[in-house]
């Protein structure tokens, strides 16, 4: 190779990495599209949606609880520190219960559901994929999306919201009971604070994003995991890529979100 084809291939390089990233972009959202008609379309199938909210949503739940408690322990800690020093320890309260149901939670409930739900459910159904369960479903006349990824997506599209509702409570009340009992804060103050400037938009807006993450995480997984090849160490790859992909996703999606609810003052 000549120093001029090394350097035409040095810039070329990134740039055909770029085009086939964003093909591979191209064909989620039409993978996406041809879905949402799924959803709309009988049988709905009630029973696996219920299944999958509760394989996803309770699943989930035990690790939720506990990284929810040491987020609100770490936080009346951390800002009992910072605050002390400027007097501002009455504002401990709301800020906690702001930075918790705004972005906290949503986030880490999100984080938590991908890594115990979503890499389950493409490592499943990657399994499906490469022993050709999913070719025998097709054989019998079933749409192998609508009966295993649209229950999925629901599922998980429920599931996220009800988890940060969980997160929410758990993470302010031992950040409460940690502040009282731990940090000898006026209990009366730090609930003061919280009613007085609190909003139940601050909570809207959680509940939109767990909704919005819900969805895309379970999308991402079900994509991904129905897309699998390459045998046993392509179910491997697959569970890592998904895994990846909703993990950052997540992040992407909350700073948009976040830059709309400013626009809209929410």
């Amino acid at each position: 190779m000549s120093y001029m084809e090394a350097i035409f291939a040095f810039i070329g390089r990134p740039f055909i990495t770029f085009i086939k990233k964003m093909d591979k972009f191209g064909s989620f959202i039409i993978f996406q599209l041809t879905l949402l008609p799924l959803m709309l379309k009988r049988p709905w199938r009630f029973k696996q949606i219920f299944e999958q909210i509760e394989i996803i949503g309770i699943g989930t739940f035990g690790v939720v609880f506990l990284v929810a408690i040491f987020t609100g322990l770490v936080q009346a800690v951390q800002l009992y520190q910072g605050f002390s020093k400027f007097g501002a320890e009455s504002f401990i309260g709301y800020t906690i219960f702001y930075a918790t149901v705004r972005e906290l939670s949503p986030i880490f409930a999100g984080l938590m559901l991908i890594s115990r739900s979503i890499s389950s459910m493409a490592a499943e159904l990657g399994t499906m994929r490469v022993t050709e369960q999913i070719d025998a479903i097709e054989t019998l006349a079933v749409d192998s999306k609508k009966y295993l990824l649209i229950p999925r997506i629901i599922g998980a599209t429920i599931a996220l919201p009800l988890l940060v509702i969980a997160f929410d409570f758990i993470a302010n009340f031992f950040a409460y009971f940690m502040s009282w009992l731990a940090l000898d804060m006026n209990p009366v103050v730090y609930q003061d604070t919280i009613k007085q400037l609190s909003k139940f938009s601050d909570i809207g807006t959680g509940m939109i994003k767990g909704v919005v993450y819900g969805y895309l995480v379970g999308a991402i997984g079900a994509y991904v995991g129905y897309n699998t090849s390459g045998g046993a160490k392509g179910v491997g790859i697959s569970t890592t890529r998904a895994v990846v992909l909703a993990s950052v996703t997540i992040f992407i999606a909350n700073f948009f979100l976040s830059q709309i609810f400013i626009l809209l003052k929410w």
